[in-house]
């Protein structure tokens, strides 16, 4: 998975929504109607001698009830690195140079451990004199509650929620929490499916943890239950009907899990095609066929990667490679 990609169309599509979750304070002086995102080739100008070719996210916007512009830049960063303050500095300096505007510098770090705090501050200092002193914002996933966001229905923090202190007991209500959150939201489709993508690529749960979440989910309210179950294909329910039917000869638990499993991974390799194919347009029926031969864990660790393709060319090199 290429988690930059990943997480860079995630805040892209729900930008305005990750300030309110993480930088409320920026949210309330942001024009959210003038937001425009930089390219690739502009960004990548200001890290063209960094190991890192291109920075995550650079948004520009004007101060709300101003004229003024600033940019906004946010890095994703998933590994600790020795050197990320000064790199952050280098990538203020240079955006601060090129477009001459006040920048507001974010780093969001994603990875699940170590868990001390990242630091905020870039300095260099001599003896008798302080000559700069840098701040920027940090979100640290791994030191927040997912429990502290279950009040926002939020698709940023939701998706983001898999990534957060997690207790190993508490996986399997994570996931259930999530569930409960994508569904009150009424977003479109594809942007349902973003915020899932996310949930199921970042917090897979083990077979117990899974018989735990099936058993509590079926407690919900009939109403909730129906309307998760829009998050599901017609493939999959068509699988689950379809191990009621084999339980005549398998017996009735087995049969329902056999075709509850089939029908899972029917209804994530249909819906994954029926996403590459309004992405990228027609697929041949080799790559339908090699999408349909991916097993269930597979499928999720494509659909992660999928966002971060380009042409049907990086899916081709991503089978290529597999």
């Amino acid at each position: 998975m290429n988690h930059d990609t990943a997480f860079k169309h995630l805040l892209t599509t729900f930008f305005v929504e990750f300030l309110q979750a993480f930088l409320p304070e920026v949210a309330t002086y942001v024009d959210t109607h003038t937001l425009e995102f930089l390219d690739k080739e502009v960004i990548s100008r200001i890290t063209a001698d960094s190991k890192k070719r291109e920075a995550d996210l650079v948004v520009k916007a004007k101060f709300k009830g101003e004229e003024t512009f600033f940019l906004v830049h946010v890095e994703n960063q998933s590994r600790r690195e020795k050197d990320f303050p000064k790199r952050m500095f280098r990538y203020f300096s240079r955006l601060h140079d090129q477009y001459n505007l006040p920048v507001y510098p974010i780093a969001l770090f994603s990875y699940d451990t170590p868990r001390t705090p990242e630091p905020n501050t870039y300095r260099v200092v001599f003896p008798n004199k302080r000559v700069l002193e840098f701040e920027y914002s940090v979100v640290q996933l791994n030191q927040l509650s997912w429990r502290s966001f279950l009040g926002q229905p939020n698709p940023v923090a939701t998706a983001l929620m898999a990534k957060m202190q997690i207790a190993s007991g508490d996986r399997w209500r994570v996931k259930l929490e999530c569930v409960r959150l994508i569904v009150s939201m009424h977003l479109d489709p594809e942007k349902l499916q973003l915020i899932w993508a996310f949930v199921e690529g970042y917090l897979p749960l083990t077979e117990a943890e899974t018989l735990v979440y099936e058993r509590e989910f079926a407690n919900l309210p009939q109403e909730e239950q129906e309307a998760t179950m829009e998050l599901t294909t017609s493939w999959e329910r068509k699988g689950i009907q379809l191990g009621k039917e084999q339980g005549i000869q398998l017996g009735k638990e087995q049969g329902i899990q056999l075709g509850k499993e089939q029908g899972i991974h029917d209804g994530k390799a249909l819906l994954l095609s029926q996403m590459v194919e309004k992405r990228f347009g027609s697929i041949s029926a080799e790559l339908q066929r090699e999408i349909e031969s991916l097993s269930t864990d597979q499928l999720d660790h494509f659909g992660l990667s999928l966002l971060g393709f380009h042409s049907l060319a990086d899916l081709e090199a991503w089978f290529a490679h597999g």
